[in-house]
């Protein structure tokens, strides 16, 4: 393997020649107290570290900088922290997603802009790990990514809690009257209890787990608990890899291939993935080049061949993420979906070896929270993707995680044009409503969100809920928490804020929800459908100023992934390197 030598540093450029401007970079660096020999000759390494005071889910990502530095300079590196924009999901509003972009953007800019050479990308909250992954992949320098980790186990009254799952399902009990005030307070104490990413398979876990499969982690980095001392060797592992990373000149761009996303949707589905998983992996795929492309349909034909394998909550009924790095991790996922020739062994990784090398001595240490292909949790795949009059361009749905009695389920719409009014109907005991309906939340997506927030899991009413309800089909062009589990059809494409067909649905129409045939259907003629259509009005524009201004002029749908249009690959040329004068 060629290996760069030190004047083809990219920080060379900043550092390295005898003129002015670099006498000003050389001089306000050792105004920090650097010196000649931090850089000179070495690899300038940026870690982009999503820490904040709210950032929950990365508390402990001041420590895990610090022990990364450590592997930079233990393999002659140079370490910059580069803040990044946290995207705290549980406390951001209206929803992370608005603004995964712009940490997209941030992320690709901040690399672009400094003298840096490689990088370590620190993420695991939901939309960090895409937003950073899409950023340094249109960047295109050396980068590895170092995941959170999922917190531990939650408690309560020796009942194993998984945090969004559980805080569902209580929540539910409280409402019916079977929890009460007290009991509900105990339980908002135990069910987050360390630093971490949730330790169901949300969201967070799939994303982490997806990291690896393409190849960007270190092998087994995903599932390792945020507060065990093995995320610490690993956060050094990741900074003294980054170092051999930059003189092997290991950019995404020789790494990822499409087999590498096919290896992702492959994992994702096996390890019953966040219906969150096919608008990010859509969007990232699109950055890496028209030859690595995935799209819905791609979901929809490796759901069909393979099966949901972990047995983590909410598709497994019992175990968590503890759970699952202890019966053998990622690596042990991944070597069961090998032996079943489910994957490509000659995918590359940021190790410098392929797949296949880095699971030769992978193994499954419980085969109860880690199923033998023999003895899947759900035949198919975790996601289906369903196509129809009600959504075009498609939608999603989680099998694993409903009732199986609505996989083939047709009702009565019962229609809310947004939000507010339905959480306050939600309530209503006299709310005209029955398990049969089909409740139809419209003007949630990218555009009428704004954001596509997490609206797609609708409570059951109360009403029903005291009844013994416990699922019901449930429409929408939002998103729900990769946590949240139920017959929750998702991500409609087009949105009704943008004329799709879902915005012409009236309350009574018949809805058909057919998962085997991956079908979505309203009972309403073409013709009637026409006049509906004539009489729509469209809705006044979210934003009239700044980011959120930009943001509607420029996502994209839920089914190419909710990307800017101008930021993929295909859009014009590759941006040049900044001039240095």
């Amino acid at each position: 393997m060629t290996r760069k030598s030190p004047d083809q540093l990219r920080s060379a450029r900043w550092f390295a020649p005898d003129d002015f401007r670099s006498f000003g970079h050389r001089s306000r660096a050792m105004q920090m107290g650097y010196d000649h020999a931090d850089w000179q000759g070495k690899p300038v390494i940026a870690i982009l570290n999503t820490w904040s005071d709210i950032g929950n889910c990365h508390s402990h990502f001041k420590q895990r900088v610090e022990e990364v530095k450590r592997g930079v300079l233990q393999a002659g590196g140079f370490p910059l922290e580069l803040p990044a924009i946290s995207l705290a999901e549980n406390f951001v509003k209206p929803t992370t997603m608005l603004y995964r972009n712009l940490l997209a953007i941030e992320a690709e800019e901040l690399l672009r802009s400094h003298p840096v050479d490689g990088a370590v990308l620190m993420g695991g909250c939901d939309k960090t790990t895409p937003g950073l992954l899409m950023g340094a992949l249109s960047m295109g320098i050396p980068a590895i990514y170092m995941p959170a980790g999922p917190m531990l186990r939650g408690n309560w009254k020796g009942k194993t809690l998984g945090s969004g799952s559980d805080a569902f399902k209580y929540w539910d009990e409280r409402r019916a009257g079977n929890i009460d005030q007290a009991q509900w307070m105990e339980i908002e104490g135990g069910i987050a209890r360390s630093a971490g990413t949730c330790m169901v398979m949300g969201t967070a876990a799939t994303m982490m787990g997806i990291t690896e499969a393409l190849g960007l982690a270190l092998p087994g980095a995903s599932s390792i608990p945020a507060v065990d001392a093995n995320h610490q060797r690993m956060a050094t592992h990741c900074g003294r890899r980054i170092v051999d990373m930059v003189w092997e000149d290991l950019t995404p761009k020789k790494i990822l291939t499409r087999k590498n996303f096919e290896n992702a949707i492959t994992v994702a589905m096996a390890e019953g993935c966040s219906t969150n998983a096919i608008i990010h992996l859509v969007a990232m795929s699109r950055r890496a080049g028209e030859d690595c492309a995935v799209s819905l349909d791609d979901f929809d034909a490796f759901s069909r061949k393979v099966p949901v394998i972990a047995n983590i909550r909410p598709s497994g009924d019992k175990y968590l993420m503890e759970d699952f790095y202890y019966a053998g991790g990622m690596r042990g996922l991944m070597k069961t979906l090998a032996d079943g020739g489910l994957l490509h062994l000659d995918a590359m990784t940021v190790t410098g070896q392929t797949v296949g090398a880095t699971l030769e001595d992978a193994a499954v240490y419980n085969d109860d929270v880690i199923r033998p292909l023999s003895n899947p949790i759900y035949q198919e795949g975790a996601l289906a993707v369903l196509r129809g009059n009600l959504a075009p361009d498609g939608c999603v749905i989680k099998p694993s995680a409903c009732s199986p009695h609505l996989l083939n389920h047709t009702g009565p719409a019962l229609v809310f044009d947004d939000y507010p009014s339905l959480k306050k109907a939600i309530d209503d005991p006299d709310l005209d409503v029955t398990a049969d309906h089909v409740i139809i939340l419209r003007n949630a997506g990218p555009q009428g969100g704004p954001g596509m927030p997490e609206w797609g899991m609708v409570p059951v009413p109360t009403k029903l809920v005291k009844q013994g309800v416990r699922d019901m089909m449930r429409i929408s062009d939002a998103r729900m928490s990769g946590t949240s589990y139920g017959a929750c059809v998702l991500h409609v494409a087009p949105e009704a804020y943008v004329g799709g067909n879902l915005a012409l649905v009236k309350t009574g129409d018949l809805i058909t929800v057919d998962v085997p045939n991956r079908r979505i259907h309203m009972d309403v003629s073409d013709e009637e459908l026409a006049r509906r259509r004539a009489a729509w009005t469209p809705p006044p524009r979210r934003f009239e100023r700044g980011y959120g201004y930009m943001f509607s002029q420029h996502i994209q749908q839920a089914d190419t992934g909710c990307d800017f249009d101008y930021l993929e690959t295909g859009f014009g040329g590759p941006t040049a390197e900044p001039a240095i004068y």
